[in-house]
């Protein structure tokens, strides 16, 4: 675990990448995954099912799965879209995903797929 300027804690333990095999110097995360990664947290936490954000925003189930999984590369207006109906300013998706691929270059991890952010007591 890792814990960034702003005291944010990033279990980077369970990071994996789909596309290539852990290998050293292996390429920083895709943009793609990383904010699928993080819309994903922030519908689980939320307990919203697929079908009702990708009802909300207009779009098929099957579509925004694939964004989550970071297979599909969607426009600034579906992020927006989708941010927007979780309620997540388009900032904070901006600014999670610098903080998450900063982690990762900083400590010279691989990417994560499923994220997790911990509040520890002092």
């Amino acid at each position: 675990m890792a814990a960034d300027e702003d005291g944010i804690v990033v279990d980077l333990g369970v990071w994996r990448r789909r596309a290539m095999p852990h290998r050293t110097g292996a390429a920083a995360p895709l943009l793609r995954d990383v904010y699928g990664a993080i819309l994903r947290d922030e519908r689980r936490d939320q307990e919203r099912t697929l079908a009702e954000v990708a009802d909300a925003v207009g779009m098929s189930k099957q579509y925004l799965s694939e964004i989550e999984r970071g297979r599909k590369e969607p426009s600034s207006e579906m992020l927006r879209s989708v941010c927007t109906e979780l309620g997540l300013p388009l900032e904070h998706l901006l600014v999670r995903g610098a903080r998450r691929l900063g982690a990762v270059r900083r400590l010279g991890q691989r990417p994560v797929s499923e994220p997790r952010v911990e509040m520890l007591a002092a």
